[in-house]
């Protein structure tokens, strides 16, 4: 907790990124394991899930997966 405080004053602020990247096969970053697409912060070179039908960098996965859960049942109706 105390980390994520001292990052939240400090740390960086993720204002550019690199372009989106979209990873097939066995060995994906972390960030990749949402949507198999992600972008790499080019300041300090944190990785970001990426959604490409939003055009957005995702910043909460649990809000990402209700919103694709959403969309899911939408299209099954």
């Amino acid at each position: 907790m105390i980390v994520k405080l001292i990052d939240a004053l400090f740390g960086c602020r993720h204002s550019r990124y690199s372009f989106p990247r979209t990873v097939r096969g066995a060995r994906r970053p972390q960030a990749a394991a949402l949507t198999g697409t992600y972008v790499t912060c080019l300041e300090c070179g944190r990785e970001f899930p990426y959604d490409w039908q939003e055009m957005k960098v995702i910043t909460s996965p649990e809000r990402h997966r209700a919103r694709l859960a959403a969309v899911a049942t939408k299209q099954a109706a």
